[in-house]
């Protein structure tokens, strides 16, 4: 059977809840409070779904010159993972409520790791409540299995050095999946210190979905990301938000659209900020 790989309908997912190759993974959050999602997931779930923790399981520890959500070492990923039930012959679907935002982390994470059978539930809880599908409050208990890490692709993503370097060199666009009016500088609820990337392209993770909370069909979606592209390469693309997790929701869109290759700036606005010495711009260019 082929893998599936960026987006799962979930009328795909329904008949395989039984089956032991495949995992399911609940990714409900909420920056403004981060035990939501637990509690979310406790008062009902995708039958069988195990829960990961944005802050901790997907992340790795703050320190003083990160962003807010820093990758986590991908050794405690893999364990992390085999705890869930995943091993190399898994598929894995990860789900939250919020149009896929904190599930396309999981997925990224695991593209990482060199695990591509990985999809986000098109939709997510919401549509999975539409079809009147039942939810269960039983707490799983998964078989522990050894996820391998024979390869951890270290070209998916780059650090503030890298972006610093290329406002002088210009090779690559950058795209902010934030809100319009963080990236302009107009408000920033979470961050101490509003504003963007100089020469960033404002792009909102949002704009991927349809107005049922769906990702948009593959063309619609290849016109919205080659109208910023124009002639340039999906490789030379480099996805960001806030701390990193929405910015994998842009990457999922340009992966089902066909725009292979583009790479995360993992540490994001929260960690470029860190250093007063770097540029900050505001407004829209």
């Amino acid at each position: 059977m082929t893998a599936y790989q960026t987006l799962i309908a979930v009328e795909d997912l329904s008949p395989r809840l039984s089956d032991p190759d495949w995992v399911v993974v609940d990714c409900r959050f909420n920056l403004m409070d981060t035990e939501a999602g637990r509690r979310a997931y406790a008062e009902g779930h995708i039958p069988g779904a195990v829960y990961a923790h944005l802050d901790e399981d997907l992340s790795g520890p703050r320190g003083p010159y990160t962003g807010r959500h820093p990758l986590p070492d991908p050794s405690m990923l893999a364990r992390r993972l085999g705890g869930w039930g995943i091993a190399q012959n898994s598929q894995v679907v990860a789900y939250d409520d919020s149009g896929g935002m904190f599930a396309a982390r999981l997925w990224w994470l695991l593209r990482w790791l060199g695990h591509r059978a990985v999809a986000v539930l098109d939709g997510g809880l919401g549509e999975w409540r539409r079809r009147g599908l039942p939810l269960s409050k039983e707490m799983p208990a998964p078989q522990p299995r050894t996820f391998p890490l024979d390869h951890v692709d270290t070209l998916a993503w780059v650090d503030s050095a890298y972006v610093l370097e290329n406002l002088k060199l210009g090779r690559d666009l950058v795209l902010d999946a934030r809100a319009a009016p963080r990236y302009r500088g107009e408000m920033e609820p979470i961050d101490p210190v509003a504003g963007h990337v100089p020469g960033a392209l404002n792009l909102p993770q949002d704009g991927n979905l349809g107005a049922d909370g769906r990702f948009l069909p593959a063309d619609a979606l290849r016109r919205r990301f080659q109208e910023v592209l124009g002639q340039r390469a999906p490789e030379t693309v480099l996805h960001m938000c806030g701390s990193g997790v929405t910015a994998c929701h842009n990457l999922l869109a340009m992966e089902v659209a066909g725009l292979s290759g583009s790479r995360l700036y993992a540490g994001s606005w929260s960690e470029w900020i860190r250093d007063p010495q770097r540029p900050i711009a505001r407004g829209e260019g």
